[in-house]
């Protein structure tokens, strides 16, 4: 499926990620029986909690951008394939590994692996999804690619961990946290763009371009969703928000909160993140602060500028469907916080 010549970001228009699954659909498909047959183990706990997570829905936007990526390069081959099935199985773990450390209760609509089959075991299923990760970048032969893959879940294992020594930390600087959630979050946006022309053989200039528009894309995700655990510019909370909140977490639009924060706020979000002391009307206090101050409204800004930054990388490939649909993912990712 073609996608149309100009792809709007509205209420009513498709989601482009939505649009690039269609677009990419053989080629998903490829991946996906990849996915199924290199989670499977005679040891019957691994398949079964795997499946939970892997098997749970998503779009898998991280292997999609490989898959579309390669079509800008000239074309998918089976390497390309292994290629994103390694980065989803690499995703797929880390979340598994978070969802122990957050103590989180539901990922993708289901209950969490981890309470279901215990910390351990869903400490050992990431691990194997690792292991099979680099089964896959091993057998696409490319040293480069190899590289790439490794380097990227070593910096995402590193920014979690700097996410972790920071939790409750309200004197954490903006670059600080940029640094954070450059490293856990668009990391492996950046690698699972930059594989692509790597195996495709093309310039050092197209896998910069792809690696910019990852890494760019990455940061403006994760500070929509940052915006959006505080339920995003509309009046109305969501059943889903407050995760952060709770967890302590201190977010781009706290920080930028607290900039300009009189003492009775910082009083507060000392309360409620340093001394984690939470009443159940504290969030609702939360939100109106950080609505109050503009910082929901300047997140999103930082948001767009990093969305734009994204389609601008793109623009040394030749015009295409595909690169009109990265273009309209970069645009719609923002869009969501609104």
């Amino acid at each position: 499926m073609n996608a149309p010549a100009h792809i709007k970001t509205s209420d009513n228009a498709p989601n482009p990620a939505e649009i690039l699954l269609e677009m990419a659909e053989a080629d998903m498909q490829a991946v996906n029986a990849i996915i199924k047959k290199r989670m499977q183990s005679p040891v019957g706990m691994i398949p079964d909690l795997a499946d939970h997570l892997v098997g749970a829905g998503g779009k898998r936007l991280r292997p999609l951008l490989t898959i579309a990526c390669a079509q800008l390069c000239g074309g998918v081959t089976g390497g390309h394939h292994k290629l994103a099935a390694a980065v989803e199985f690499i995703h797929s773990a880390t979340l598994l590994h978070d969802d122990v450390i957050d103590e989180s209760a539901l990922r993708r609509g289901r209950k969490v692996a981890n309470r279901i089959w215990g910390n351990s075991a869903s400490i050992l299923v990431g691990d194997f999804l690792f292991a099979r990760a680099f089964n896959l970048m091993v057998e696409t032969g490319s040293m480069e690619a190899l590289g790439i893959l490794s380097t990227a879940s070593s910096v995402i294992a590193e920014g979690e961990v700097h996410q972790l020594a920071a939790l409750r930390d309200i004197h954490i600087t903006e670059q600080t946290y940029l640094d954070i959630i450059g490293a856990k979050t668009a990391a492996l946006f950046a690698a699972a763009c930059e594989v692509s022309p790597v195996i495709s053989d093309r310039s050092e200039a197209d896998r910069s371009a792809l690696r910019s528009y990852g890494q760019n894309l990455g940061l403006a995700f994760q500070l929509v969703d940052d915006a959006l655990d505080y339920g995003g510019l509309s009046s109305a909370l969501g059943k889903s928000v407050g995760d952060d909140f709770r967890e302590g977490k201190v977010t781009l639009p706290v920080i930028r909160a607290l900039d300009n924060a009189d003492l009775d706020a910082r009083a507060f979000w000392q309360r409620v993140i340093i001394d984690h002391d939470q009443t159940d009307t504290d969030l609702e206090r939360a939100v109106s602060l950080l609505r109050q101050s503009g910082a929901l409204e300047s997140t999103l800004q930082q948001a767009r500028t990093y969305a734009a930054k994204a389609v601008s990388a793109l623009d040394r490939f030749e015009d295409s469907d595909w690169k009109k649909t990265l273009e309209a993912l970069s645009h719609y990712v923002v869009s969501r916080v609104s």
